[in-house]
């Protein structure tokens, strides 16, 4: 596994294209944590997936359907949402948003 940093600034991290409505940005992680920005046009959509890590996540700007286990709410800036390990869930960007994931353990899937 590669070394995490101990600071990070945003001019400096770079983003990866997920796709044309959605990059991400590592903010920091270990072998158990791992925070992620995520940022999202309208009509981005986090397709319904599920993995092994728990997952906490905080609606720091935008509009967003989120769904978890078949339930789905409409949440927006200053909500979260919690998705314990293999529970299915994903979103749909209704305006312009940031997402701040957190994983435990981390995603070695986003580490190249």
């Amino acid at each position: 596994m590669a070394e995490s940093k101990v600071f990070f600034e945003n001019k400096s991290t770079n983003w990866e294209t997920i796709d044309k409505n959605i990059e991400r940005q590592i903010v920091g992680y270990d072998q158990l944590v791992m925070m992620v920005n995520v940022r999202f046009k309208k009509g981005g959509i986090g397709a319904m997936h599920h993995h092994i890590h728990s997952q906490v996540t905080h609606i720091a700007e935008g509009k967003f359907e989120v769904t978890i286990n078949k339930e789905t709410k409409l949440l927006q800036k200053g909500d979260s949402f919690y998705v314990a390990p293999n529970m299915e869930h994903g979103v749909v960007c209704l305006e312009d948003g940031l997402l701040i994931d957190v994983f435990s353990p981390m995603r070695e899937d986003f580490i190249k």
